[in-house]
């Protein structure tokens, strides 16, 4: 457990990226890259099929969209692009994953949820929204050492990670409730799954981040 709270920083691997804005990444380097992506895809697929309740980022989109009247999808787009914003601050800059982060993600959502269970008993929903936490967080881990840029959001991590020298986890956790708390009194929808997810996410990343130092 101290371990998970004492990663503050992504470490370089072997196979990582040397610059995070290289255009001709090594193979190996792009395939873990697509693995985490696809990975976090499934990840989020899994918490929505649950029923349990979305991520803090989807309850964001929903209360916004409930005061402007777009729809959640193009919401989700515009509050992607102002996170990109708070990136210039921060001093990051997006890489190839920044673009193949909202392509192969939106598509494993759309592929995977038609085929994922849809539990009624709530157990089984907190247990399956867990589930998907805990892939999210490990696939972000995956993919981020590939140091071929980030999401927006968890660029945004990152960045305030390297301005604040704070532990990955505990930022991860600061930015998921201060979303969850914006959107919810904009009258988004927080479930279970949602509390899950917003505390959850960043010990898993930082896990995420020790699996793959130590086993790849």
């Amino acid at each position: 457990m101290k371990k998970i709270f004492s990663v503050k920083e992504i470490p370089m691997m072997p196979w990582s990226s040397p610059t995070p804005y290289s255009l001709k990444p090594k193979l190996k380097t792009l395939v873990y890259l697509i693995l985490g992506l696809t990975l976090f895809g499934l990840g989020e697929a899994i918490m929505i099929a649950s029923g349990g309740g979305v991520s803090p980022w989807t309850v964001l989109a929903q209360g916004i969209a409930s005061w402007v009247d777009w729809s959640i999808g193009f919401t989700t787009m515009i509050v992607s692009l102002f996170v990109l914003i708070l990136w210039i601050p921060l001093k990051r800059k997006p890489g190839i994953a920044t673009i193949l982060n909202a392509l192969i993600i939106a598509f494993m959502i759309d592929f995977s949820l038609p085929l994922l269970p849809t539990p009624e008993h709530l157990a089984l929903q907190l247990f399956q929204a867990a589930f998907g936490v805990l892939i999210v967080g490990l696939a972000s881990g995956l993919y981020l050492v590939a140091n071929l840029g980030a999401g927006p959001r968890d660029g945004l991590m990152t960045g305030l990670q390297a301005v604040t020298g704070l532990p990955i986890a505990w930022i991860r956790i600061a930015i998921e409730v201060t979303v969850v708390s914006i959107g919810w009194y904009l009258g988004g929808v927080v479930g279970v799954g949602t509390v899950l997810f917003a505390f959850g996410v960043g010990p898993c990343v930082a896990i995420g981040i020790l699996c793959v130092r130590r086993y790849l």
